[in-house]
């Protein structure tokens, strides 16, 4: 049987998000004990056990929560509550249970270039987990980005259209140039799905330009809202580590305040 931590140390390594839930306390008879733990991962699969019957269930429809806002939760539960004969759990006893997120976001960089690298660095530092994306190999390597976990190489528009998109990915574009990020765009819209956090270096004029193309080609008007161009805070940066710092600091506003 998988070891719960392992498979948390897996789960972290691959970005995939999860919640744990750990009972923290118990009082009379209860079907759990203490530091029994549920590990809930983002598809709905789960290892481990709090106890279960409708406690569990409980407990893990609160985990899928804590998955999707990043807040912990501490659930109390009296345990005659739970009447029905069927479920087994009218024990009398009261359970505490403690649920947290293990979410590590993923940034989705596409291109290699100079911002690339200082925005790589500093996300990385505030808990990011880094693939870059370029179709010029020199510019994807394991010498200009130590702390990326995934560097991919080819078609830019090919890869943003295949490439897995989930509620925790966040995608910068900052190709060399204009038709590296339209073609970026093209293929990201490509998807149904919205992404949590999509920015696109450049001018207000360059934005315009690159949607009304996109907005020509058929791409509906919702999911070109979503495009967050100039990116990043309002902070005045102009030095590429000045404009890291204000994406950075924009995507930890999304991810924290929504």
């Amino acid at each position: 049987m998988t070891d719960i931590f392992e498979e948390i140390v897996r789960l972290r390594r691959a970005g995939t998000p999860a919640a744990l839930a750990t009972i923290i306390a118990t009082r009379g008879s209860t079907p759990g004990r203490e530091t029994m733990r549920l590990l809930v991962r983002e598809d709905g699969t789960f290892l481990g056990t709090v106890g279960g019957g409708c406690l569990e269930a409980e407990v893990f429809e609160a985990a899928k929560e804590v998955i999707r806002d990043e807040k912990t939760r501490t659930l109390s539960f009296r345990l005659t509550e739970f009447e029905a004969p069927e479920n087994g759990l009218l024990c009398g006893g009261e359970v505490t249970v403690f649920v947290e997120p293990l979410v590590r976001p993923t940034l989705r960089i596409f291109g290699g270039g100079h911002i690339s690298r200082v925005l790589a660095r500093f996300a990385h530092e505030v808990g990011f987990r880094i693939e870059v994306i370029e179709d010029r190999e020199s510019f994807a390597t394991a010498d200009r980005f130590p702390d990326a976990e995934v560097l991919e190489v080819g078609d830019l528009g090919e890869l943003a259209a295949k490439l897995e998109i989930g509620p925790t990915t966040y995608v910068v574009v900052v190709t060399r140039g204009h038709k590296g990020d339209g073609e970026v765009l093209a293929g990201l819209a490509r998807r149904a799905e919205p992404i949590r956090y999509l920015g696109m270096i450049g001018s207000k004029t360059k934005r315009a330009v690159l949607l009304r193309q996109l907005r020509e080609a058929g791409v509906p008007e919702d999911w070109l809202a979503q495009v967050r161009s100039p990116v990043g805070l309002e902070i005045g940066a102009r030095s590429h580590p000045e404009i890291a710092v204000a994406i950075v600091a924009e995507m930890i506003q999304v991810r924290r305040q929504g």
